[in-house]
């Protein structure tokens, strides 16, 4: 650079210093490294060099050459880590605004885990996650109990509350709300959040925590000739309160003790008050963290038990297992032992803002309602787990599989029963695809299955309009009734109101996907995606590693679905053959990850 010019040449010093030389003598500037002049990009960065005929001159921009990203001190954790947060992006439009129950088992509370445990709520939170957290007290109350040389009692699901146990659940359940309070508190860690600039949320409390009287109880009295003393039974959630604080933007604690009408203090079993509490709000999820998984009879983790399975588990056991009995008997008693009433509770719907602008009452069929009833009956409210049974472990954790069940039957749609001894499990539960534990649900594929010869009228009625608008390829009798093995259906009460085909190549370990269709009633109600993700594990069942489709209107919303723009080129030569090339279509596919999620669909060994 020995020559003047009319633009300057501009070089980066390795301290934050910018030449810029016109000759021999070069000017300094403190300016940041990446800068525009001239032709020269933002983005370009350059590296100072000394050479024999000038002081300075610039050298790799990148502009015009190969750089990698590690030249720009980018690491494969950096890009590692962009991934992981780019693919976290759907997660956090779903969870948003939701309302989440959470039950802390008492063993946890009472251990090393909690303290992570408290952080990812607090994390979860701040991304728009409702939460209502019911800790567990029994381990801390008996502890207590042992100290003062009483000793603990049970009869069945239920602690004797006598003077000393209540005192001692007073003070339990005082001094772990205190101390949720206290850990929820800290705000960001400010080493971290310095280079951002605006200090004047640096000392502001972390999560809002709201805690009070929202639960309404009746002493559970004498039973079979056992004063059970002060322990009590819900009979009323104050939801409308509790909304308040959650749209507040409040975390909220509720506790297991409960407040008489005569203005007592009742101890309350823990999973009674979070599944009653669940079922009266209208909770998106109940979530069970307990100290250990749900494993099956050749100790592998259950990742997905629907419905209909956890039932029958539960009622096998029956016989052995007394929280299996007074499942069964709860459910029988409430009535809603059928799947049909699984939406009693009503929906939440919440506005652009993200505030709740409709809650409906959640009533139960025995009459006993949270927002309208007389607030008395024979049945509970929830659904209690405890006792010997459960503190022995002699049916691992049935218990809290019966809670579940029941939960999911009262309308909650998704339960997950989480090991909270592994560290970010509610991380690896909600923002991974199969999850980290065991998910009992009510409506993941409901009504889905495969078609039947009697289901052809069904299948014609929604496909015919699509075909006469040149949406789908026309099908003869013959060919839906040759390839009807292969079709899915969704079915509600007695009509079918979605349909959609997968034709497996086994050779070229791929499968076309074909032929949806859903009701122009039922649109906009994910019957499509239930479909194609029903299809997904189906194909992985039958060991297919890609699905392709053609399509010629509705490409946009498989895009959004992940299948990508593909060539004829892979396309099985089988079915290339048979193309009408006429129409257009162009050609999508997508690659099928493993399926570790435990869900398992129906497999028809026939095919095409």
């Amino acid at each position: 650079m020995a020559g003047s010019t009319s633009k300057p040449v501009i070089c980066v010093g390795s301290q934050g210093q910018t030449w810029v030389s016109h000759g021999d003598t070069p000017q300094f500037f403190n300016v940041v490294s990446r800068v525009g002049i001239g032709r020269l990009s933002r983005c370009c960065t350059f590296r100072l060099e000394k050479t024999k005929t000038a002081a300075f001159s610039v050298r790799g921009c990148g502009c015009d050459q190969n750089s990698s990203d590690e030249d720009f001190g980018v690491t494969e954790e950096d890009q590692e880590f962009v991934k992981v947060l780019r693919e976290s992006q759907p997660y956090f439009s779903v969870h948003r605004d939701r309302v989440f129950v959470v039950i802390i088992s008492a063993e946890l509370v009472a251990s090393p885990y909690l303290d992570p445990i408290l952080k990812d709520i607090a994390f979860l939170h701040h991304l728009g996650i409702r939460f209502v957290l019911v800790p567990g007290t029994h381990v801390q109350i008996d502890k207590l109990l042992n100290e003062r040389g009483c000793r603990p009692k049970y009869v069945g699901r239920y602690r004797i509350t006598d003077e000393e146990s209540l005192e001692a659940a007073m003070e339990a359940a005082g001094g772990i709300r205190l101390m949720i309070e206290a850990k929820l508190s800290p705000g960001p860690s400010i080493c971290s959040i310095r280079r951002h600039g605006d200090n004047s949320r640096w000392h502001d409390v972390g999560v809002s925590v709201a805690s009070g009287n929202f639960l309404a109880a009746k002493r559970r009295g004498v039973v079979n000739g056992i004063d059970f003393g002060s322990t009590g039974e819900v009979k009323k959630v104050d939801v409308s309160r509790m909304r308040e604080r959650l749209d507040g933007g409040c975390v909220v604690i509720l506790t297991n003790l409960g407040y008489s009408s005569t203005g007592e203090v009742l101890n309350c079993n823990t999973y009674e008050v979070a599944t009653a509490c669940a079922l009266a709000i209208g909770a998106d999820k109940l979530i069970c963290l307990i100290d250990g998984p749900i494993l099956d009879e050749s100790e592998r983790l259950i990742r997905f038990l629907p419905l209909q399975e956890a039932d029958m588990l539960i009622r096998k056991r029956a016989e052995q297992s007394e929280a299996a009995a007074n499942y069964v008997k709860a459910v029988d008693e409430e009535g809603f032992n059928s799947l049909e009433h699984n939406n009693f509770n009503g929906t939440v719907k919440s506005s652009s803002n993200g505030r709740f602008t409709e809650w409906h009452n959640a009533t139960f069929h025995n009459g006993v309602g949270f927002e309208n009833g007389n607030g008395f009956g024979s049945s509970e409210q929830g659904f209690a787990i405890g006792g010997q049974e459960r503190l022995s472990r002699m049916n691992g954790y049935l218990s809290e599989l019966a809670a579940a069940a029941f939960v999911c039957r009262g309308g909650v749609q998704r339960v997950h029963l989480l090991n909270g001894t592994i560290s970010g499990v509610l991380l690896l539960e909600l923002f991974k695809r199969d999850g980290m534990g065991t998910m009992v649900a009510s409506d993941l594929y409901e009504g889905t299955r495969t078609a039947e010869v009697k289901d052809i009228s069904g299948i014609k009625q929604l496909i015919q309009p699509l075909e006469a608008s040149g949406i789908l390829v026309k099908r003869t009798d013959e060919e839906l009734l040759r390839t009807l093995d292969s079709f899915i259906v969704v079915e509600r009460e007695g009509h079918i109101i979605a349909c959609a085909a997968l034709l497996p190549h086994f050779e070229e370990k791929c499968g076309e996907v074909a032929c949806i269709a859903v009701s122009p009633d039922c649109r906009g109600q994910g019957q499509g995606d239930k479909l194609l993700d029903y299809m997904e594990k189906k194909a992985s069942s039958l060991g297919l590693n890609m699905l392709y489709l053609l399509t010629t209107r509705t490409a946009d919303w498989f895009v959004r679905r992940g299948f990508s723009a593909c060539s004829i080129d892979y396309i099985p030569e089988r079915k290339r053959r048979m193309i009408n090339l006429s129409r257009n279509s162009k050609y999508y596919m997508k690659k099928l990850l493993p399926n570790k999620s435990g869900i398992t669909v129906g497999v028809n060994s026939a095919c095409s």
